[in-house]
């Protein structure tokens, strides 16, 4: 599992003084960038093989508010994993109030030049660290 730390801006607030809930699905998308930077193999270093993740589905559920100026913990961990399809798991907490507020799940595809692939043949190292990590499920 990875946590990933946000503190809630005032512009992601809507008219009821609360995170607006889109940026939950922007939040998931820094946590996971700063997931994979952390395993070494940041997206910009697998763009460069030209190598893409597009998002094939988004899920979440909220909980409990988020207000501007709360400490949230993203905890995101792999929930799911084959050689052509990843799917992470999130837990959005809520340090200033000591509460859940979310959970989430994104499902990503690999693809090369317009076309599905397996990271098993095109990039066997980062195979290696994500197989490593749903090893325990």
């Amino acid at each position: 599992m990875f946590i990933y730390n946000k503190k809630a801006q005032y512009h992601e607030t809507d008219q009821m003084g609360i995170i607006h809930h889109a940026n939950y699905v922007k939040w998931m998308e820094e946590a996971r960038l700063a997931y994979l930077e952390e395993l070494g193999l940041g997206y910009k270093q697998v763009e460069n093989e030209q190598v893409f993740s597009p998002v094939v589905s988004v899920a979440v559920q909220y909980k409990s508010p988020v207000h501007f100026a709360d400490e949230v913990a993203i905890n995101v961990s792999v929930k799911a994993y084959t050689a052509v399809k990843l799917e992470l798991a999130y837990e959005f907490f809520n340090k200033t109030t000591q509460q859940l507020c979310a959970t989430a799940s994104s499902v990503h595809c690999f693809i090369k030049n317009g076309k599905i692939i397996s990271l098993k043949k095109e990039m066997p190292v980062l195979h290696e660290k994500i197989s490593a990590l749903t090893a325990g499920n």
